[in-house]
């Protein structure tokens, strides 16, 4: 696996797949943008690799018919009970505190 991109690197390179999608796809930016439900703008930006949320992302790849890239993305990952019990942060209990000039047994 290749590590040794920097972030700015693989943003410009997503942008350049995103961009050859579209044209392969004979789409101008404004009709991507339409097809996909967001704004010109977010279109350029992720094919300038300037990036954008990740909802305008997964909305642009499943207007180019390419959602089986997210699930590359995002493959299945197991976690056992136990793991998810260890993971949990500890919760201290609050203590209570008792109005002034009220006894503990009242």
């Amino acid at each position: 696996m290749e590590n040794t991109k920097t972030v700015d690197e693989w943003a410009f390179e997503l942008g350049e797949q995103m961009r050859a999608l579209r044209l392969r796809a004979d789409l101008d930016q404004i009709s991507l943008a339409e097809r996909a439900g967001v704004s010109l703008t977010a279109v350029k930006n992720i094919e300038s690799g300037k990036g954008a949320t990740l909802k305008t992302l997964i909305r642009m790849l499943r207007a180019l018919g390419r959602a089986e890239w997210l699930s590359s993305l995002a493959p299945p990952v197991s976690i056992s009970p136990l793991q998810m019990l260890k993971a949990r942060p500890v919760r201290q209990r609050a203590s209570r505190k008792r109005p002034p000039g009220k006894p503990d047994n009242a």
